[in-house]
């Protein structure tokens, strides 16, 4: 997952809440384990949440079979960070990260 954002609160460019399309995101037993995001290497440092598409869907809007992951992940300057992620059809996203 590796795009920045501009127009963060802070000077860290992984406290945006911004969609952003993933590069590289490594599952074991389709669990989040690793991933590459804003230029960092990525450790999820807890037991990931299923997400189900109800938490990217509006009231009254028709299901559109997305799911996700919400995990903790710490850089290798100890840097944590909470993410949330969803499943396109060909890869993965970021949908929220909360510094």
């Amino acid at each position: 997952m590796s795009h920045d954002h501009g127009g963060a609160t802070n000077t860290h460019p992984v406290s945006q809440s911004q969609t952003s399309r993933s590069k590289t995101h490594r599952m074991v037993d389709d669990i989040p384990v690793r991933m590459f995001y804003a230029g960092r290497r990525w450790r999820v440092t807890d037991i990931p949440t299923w997400l189900r598409d109800s938490i990217w869907a509006t009231p009254g809007e028709p299901s559109r079979g997305l799911y996700g992951w919400r995990f903790q992940a710490t850089d290798g300057a100890g840097e944590a960070v909470v993410f949330d992620v969803y499943r396109a059809e060909t890869d993965w996203h970021v949908h929220h990260c909360y510094v």
